[in-house]
């Protein structure tokens, strides 16, 4: 088992930059799919962007361009490093970790990002 904890979050202004980081209480390395996913009040979790073992990403359409997703087995982190952003990406921010895809997986206890207009 693993234990996920997010952080980074916090207020900025439209068109600022945050980073998020999700720090695992081991090896991340067996996890071949993490990614990040966010809540906004009132809606269901996103998927926001997704990366696998070898590298591979995908993102949601609404944050392709802006938001950069990456690992570092090393120190056993992965990022969301997200630009230029938007009201709309007000949200709380949950990482995830799983072995195969279709699993539900390990989940972090999130991180508040709020984008002022």
């Amino acid at each position: 088992q693993v234990q996920l904890v997010e952080s980074g979050g916090g207020l900025v202004q439209a068109g600022g930059s945050l980073r998020l980081s999700c720090v695992a209480s081991g090896s991340i390395v067996r996890y071949n799919h993490m990614g990040w996913y966010r809540q906004a009040p009132g809606k269901q979790r996103e998927l926001v962007a997704t990366i696998t073992s070898g590298g591979s990403t995908n993102y949601a359409d609404s944050v392709k361009g802006r938001f950069t997703i990456s690992r570092d087995n090393a120190v056993n982190t992965m990022y969301l490093q997200m630009n230029s952003l938007k009201p709309e990406d007000t949200a709380d921010y949950y990482c995830n970790a799983k072995i195969q895809y279709y699993q539900y997986g390990y989940w972090g206890q999130g991180t508040q990002v709020t984008v002022s207009s």
